[in-house]
């Protein structure tokens, strides 16, 4: 009895000394939203700035459940919000997460979301802010593609993955996740499951190369690295520069209109000659003396500097904000999370797979309505062209009935 108490408060203890993650923002677009947000009315004229708009979208699994979407074409948008509190991943995992639904069958725009701060105002934050992260879809024509972007204060500069994440678009909801771990490694989500994933380092052009060619090495003067020679002893047929590359056609024939004291000598049109092959070169053969490709020899760059902390970007990340172009508006974007706790994610991938089925189901049920609907149009507009077709074709048979009653009538 007194062992199992032992193990218990052992139990216990270890549960209690757990550390556990952390959310620094999750935002369901509930009523009251705007007040969290600030819109980026500096950043652009009031003109070029599009409206947000709450809704559950034309389609959903909850009606309830609002997300906000762009609601002008031809607009930029610009939001932000700050996060519930300083976000440092110094030795954390770092997860940024949420959903988009492209409703309006985007042809040209963004859906990315970006994390940053504490530089810089929330009312100007637009394209030119720095930030620390920038995660998720972006459309334009035939380019499609998840973006993954980090800044990278050593270099300056904001680094691309570097093989585009691509991009599945249709008109259903999907949940982007971004999975940044202390170990130089990450995993990039798209609704629940593994789209890509390795090291920081291999994936993106954080430092220098490890390796570079040595300068003070050069391929040899007498390097032969050609695999084919001319034969030596291949020689030019007799007669082969004679053959013309063309030759009058055989089969023309002066027309017999031709007046040679006004148009001149007659002479057949030139076709290319089956005989001709170009110009002669003699055939190739394996080189005796080829030794293969000459490889640069690689040194050690001096300029490599190793970086243990890659995945550490936020120093701190204090908000969120979008910052987008869209030609056509009708993009939606809910449920964004930022944690350091993995587990807070899964749980968020979990229910948005029952979320995405129920809405899936009713996308479903509307496209077949719209679809039975423009067929019944199609059907209508068929019948009654018929229709039309018929009233005219009994208008000219009497028309003709007519003209021949009156034919008649004048012959008696």
């Amino acid at each position: 009895m007194n062992s199992k108490k032992t193990t218990v408060a052992l139990l216990a203890a270890a549960a209690s000394t757990t550390v556990m993650g952390e959310v620094y923002m999750k935002e369901g677009f509930s009523a009251g939203w705007e007040d969290r947000f600030v819109k980026s009315t500096e950043w652009k004229s009031a003109s070029e700035i599009g409206a947000w708009e709450t809704t559950a979208g034309k389609y959903f699994a909850d009606e309830t459940d609002m997300a906000i979407q762009t609601s002008e074409d031809a607009r930029f948008y610009g939001l932000s919000a700050k996060l519930d509190k300083e976000f440092d991943n110094k030795g954390k995992d770092l997860i940024l997460q949420y959903e988009v639904k492209f409703e309006q069958k985007i042809d040209c725009g963004g859906a990315y979301i970006k994390l940053w701060g504490p530089d810089g105002e929330q009312s100007a934050f637009g394209g030119d802010t720095p930030y620390s992260i920038m995660f998720g879809p972006d459309v334009c024509g035939s380019t499609k593609r998840t973006h993954a972007i980090f800044n990278y204060p050593p270099k300056d500069d904001n680094l691309l993955i570097k093989n585009d994440v691509t991009l599945s678009v249709n008109q259903l909801p999907h949940l982007y996740t971004f999975y940044v771990k202390p170990d130089n490694t990450f995993e990039i989500y798209v609704d629940g499951d593994v789209v890509r994933e390795g090291s920081l380092e291999e994936n993106w052009d954080f430092l220098e190369p490890k390796e570079i060619k040595d300068p003070e090495e050069s391929k040899p003067t007498d390097w032969v690295d050609a695999k084919k020679i001319p034969d030596p002893e291949d020689v030019k047929p007799e007669g082969y520069d004679d053959i013309p590359a063309q030759i009058p056609d055989p089969e023309a024939e002066m027309p017999d209109d031709w007046d040679e004291d006004e148009d001149g000598e007659w002479e057949p049109p030139m076709l290319d000659n089956p005989e001709y092959k170009g110009p002669w070169k003699p055939k190739m053969i394996d080189n005796p003396d080829y030794v293969g490709e000459w490889e640069h020899p690689l040194i050690a760059n001096p300029d490599y500097v190793q970086d243990a902390e890659l995945y550490y970007r936020c120093k701190p990340c204090t908000a969120i904000g979008f910052e987008l172009w869209q030609v056509k508006s009708g993009t939606m974007f809910d449920n964004i999370l930022v944690t350091d706790d993995f587990d807070v994610a899964k749980d968020a991938m979990d229910a948005f797979k029952v979320k995405y089925e129920a809405t899936k189901v009713m996308f479903d049920e509307q496209e077949a309505e719209e679809k039975a609907k423009l067929e019944a149009e199609r059907a209508a507009a068929a019948a009654a062209a018929a229709e039309e077709e018929d009233d005219e074709n009994d208008e000219d048979d009497e028309e003709d009935d007519w003209d021949e009653d009156e034919e008649e009538h004048d012959e008696l």
